[in-house]
């Protein structure tokens, strides 16, 4: 279950509000679910929107100048009123529930009622003076706050590099997505790396049919029926006929067809379709690699 992240902050400008915003969208990035006031759907509560912020794994008080005093003196604002709400649970949270994000705020003053409480801060204040600004390192820090993870960094991998891990499984994840290995169309022509996938889906619907190969020689293939097909068969003429190609099919559990050849398939709705081999390549790895893979045409004889 993804963390979700609540982030209480003041509309000081339109740049804080930009920034906050920005912040939102890292945290997005790391995987996390964030609530923020554009959230609050169209006609909801806002009592219904703040229990659903308290009862938040995180909050995020983004703590400029304003937002403290808004939470001291302005009970009526937004602020005031998250505060309240936040000040209600407090004590029955765990102490890594909240931390304040310093912005715009160089002495780092927080709320009054969170004085004695000194929860985690981060100070994500810029000194452009001397150009010094928030980056990495403090999205770092905050990152291994959220998860819960210790502060030393000696012996810890940071974000991005966990970020590029998970990219690499996503495209890992992608490449095995059945879509990348199917064609809807009753009549064409596909190529088929077959050591990618269990099967290729050609058709659609009562017309479907799942095709599994493998390696056997330089000229053919295994065409296997599986559990997917009621049975195959290879076609031993050239002059095939569609009403009598039916008379080719076999029990079998593959078939081993060369290139130029012809197989018939019935699927478990008893309907047909002729596969031809069109061209067969061997795995190579030098001078670059480039899988095996079977050419076919196909088509699916629609009403027999």
């Amino acid at each position: 279950m993804k963390t979700k992240i609540f982030i209480s902050y003041a509309w000081t400008s339109n740049e804080h509000r930009q920034w906050v915003r920005l912040l939102a969208t890292q945290l997005r990035l790391l995987g996390y679910t964030v609530l923020i006031d554009s959230a609050l759907p169209y006609g909801s509560s806002l009592s219904g929107f703040m229990r659903e912020v308290t009862a938040s794994d995180r909050v995020l008080m983004i703590a400029d100048e304003n937002y403290v005093e808004r939470a001291d003196h302005r009970p009526e604002s937004g602020v005031g009123i998250e505060n309240k709400w936040l000040m209600g649970v407090f004590q029955q949270k765990p102490t890594s529930w909240l931390s304040i994000l310093f912005v715009g705020n160089p002495s780092c003053r927080q709320p009054a009622w969170l004085m004695e409480e000194n929860p985690k801060g981060f100070d994500f204040n810029s000194v452009p003076e001397t150009g010094s600004f928030p980056g990495i390192e403090q999205m770092d820090d905050l990152w291994r706050w959220i998860e819960g993870l210790p502060a030393d960094k000696a012996h810890a991998l940071p974000a991005a590099v966990l970020l590029d891990r998970m990219a690499r499984v996503e495209r890992i994840d992608a490449l095995r997505d059945p879509a990348n290995y199917a064609n809807p169309a009753l009549k064409d022509r596909d190529t088929f790396a077959y050591k990618d996938y269990r099967h290729f889906t050609i058709g659609h619907g009562e017309y479907e049919f799942r095709l599994s190969f493998s390696t056997r020689g330089i000229n053919d293939v295994y065409m296997f029926r599986g559990d997917e097909l009621k049975a195959l068969g290879i076609i031993t003429t050239s002059n095939i006929d569609s009403e009598t190609v039916e008379t080719y099919l076999r029990q079998a559990d593959h078939v081993e067809p060369v290139v130029g050849q012809s197989v018939v398939l019935m699927n478990l709705l008893g309907a047909l379709c002729i596969i031809e081999i069109v061209g067969i390549e061997f795995e190579r790895h030098s001078p670059i690699y480039s899988p095996a893979s079977v050419t076919f045409n196909y088509e699916i004889l629609v009403g027999r």
